[in-house]
């Protein structure tokens, strides 16, 4: 039988992945220590949805299909940990979503910014060495960001460009202008990835993703049990989703700046079914590989009027906003990333319309007692400010000690 490892498996896309490679016939581990739970508990925060824990999750799952997941509790900066998991798991694909997910979050402070690069750098580094020691056959594939790339003036390969210099060409990585520690985070993974597929044969796909939206896939709908996070806070959540609340609440959709910042998005279908495509055609041993993992592109104001039409149909009064924005980035830029490789092994993509748009918002007002409004606006400055002026930010709260568990 064929074995995954799904790392962050509690996550916003691990759990549905997870369910996905259990409902394919894969017999699933899940690997992870919460610390998107417990995020959220510091910043008072929460998902939307109301997601059951871990445990009660997989028993539901397995009472509905019949199915097992075996979930494995512990810090991926634990090597111990690490290696134990993998040598019980013993899998042909890992997965690895297991990382601090959100640039705003690695801005805060020097604190969490430190926090997010040495959890995110060392958890992969430890997964490549526990890859080589024990499963080098293994297929990683991790997920990355289309914000690696950054903005730049020209379009954007699919992680690799052609060059010529002095007369002499190359294939050489795409240049990276990350735009946070976060991001910053990713493109050591990368470098890091490359080298050991380079030096010890490793096979590992770098999924570059855009901007997921949605939280319903043909798995999460079986029962409401089974449901995935939708965060909306200006820490985790996504702009799409952050709009939709904001429609539904009668607040302002504050857009950042002059919304004119382009990215990459697809809905969360599309999502799990770029990671099944790219663990289920595994690249050779001592490649690695790229993909853009997105399947539309839209401007934040663009993004901010769709929702608006949408909710004014339904009844809703909606207003746009433009706030200064508190990032560093350029609010009216040239973007144009490819985007085939995922398509030619047989992505059919679902596109952002109206009824997505509709049915997200119906879900809003299902959980609309749920929202906490404070959290929504941004208050973490991304510009170096003086020490006076800096706002009194949470703390970070003390990462639980890893401890070994499993469940059948």
């Amino acid at each position: 039988m064929h074995r995954v490892l799904v790392l962050g498996g509690d996550g916003y896309l691990g759990w549905p992945t997870s369910m996905r490679f259990s409902a394919e016939g894969f017999d699933v581990h899940i690997a992870d220590n919460f610390s998107r739970r417990q995020f959220h508990r510091e910043l008072g925060s929460d998902s939307l949805t109301p997601i059951r824990s871990l445990s009660e999750r997989i028993d539901a799952w397995k009472g509905i299909t019949g199915r097992t997941i075996i979930a494995h509790q512990g810090d991926l900066r634990d090597y111990d940990f690490v290696e134990r998991t993998i040598r019980l798991a013993r899998p042909s694909v890992i997965v690895h979503y297991g990382e601090q997910p959100s640039a705003p979050y690695s801005m805060i402070d020097v604190e969490h910014a430190t926090f997010t690069q040495s959890n995110n750098v060392i958890g992969t580094l430890n997964v490549l060495f526990a890859m080589q020691r024990i499963v080098p056959d293994a297929h990683l594939v991790k997920l990355g960001t289309m914000g690696e790339y950054g903005t730049p003036n020209i379009d954007i390969e699919e992680g690799f460009l052609e060059i010529e210099h002095h007369g002499r060409r190359d294939r050489l990585p795409f240049p990276k202008q990350p735009g946070s520690f976060y991001h910053l985070s990713k493109v050591h993974d990368s470098h890091n990835i490359v080298f050991t597929c380079r030096a010890w044969g490793l096979r590992a796909t770098d999924l570059n993703q855009g901007i997921v939206y949605g939280i319903e896939t043909a798995e999460t709908a079986r029962h409401d049990s089974l449901c995935t996070r939708f965060d909306y806070d200006e820490t985790f959540g996504t702009a799409f989703n952050r709009f939709c609340v904001q429609a539904v609440n009668a607040i302002p959709l504050t857009v950042y700046g002059k919304g004119g910042q382009k990215r990459g998005f697809l809905h969360i279908r599309d999502a799990i079914e770029c990671v099944w495509l790219a663990a289920t055609n595994a690249p050779k041993a001592g490649e690695y590989r790229v993909f853009n993992q997105f399947t539309e592109v839209f401007s934040v104001r663009q993004l901010a009027e769709l929702v608006a039409d949408a909710a004014r149909k339904m009844g809703y009064i909606t207003i746009i906003k433009h706030l200064p924005d508190p990032r560093v980035e350029a609010e009216e830029h040239y973007y144009n990333p490819v985007h085939v490789g995922l398509e030619r092994l047989g992505l059919r993509p679902h596109l952002l319309s109206e009824e997505v748009v509709e049915s997200t918002l119906r879900m809003v007002a299902k959980y609309k007692d749920r929202i906490v409004e404070a959290r929504i606006l941004p208050r973490t400055n991304w510009r170096p400010q003086k020490l006076e002026d800096e706002p009194r930010q949470p703390e970070l709260v003390a990462r639980p000690e890893p401890v070994l568990a499993e469940r059948g």
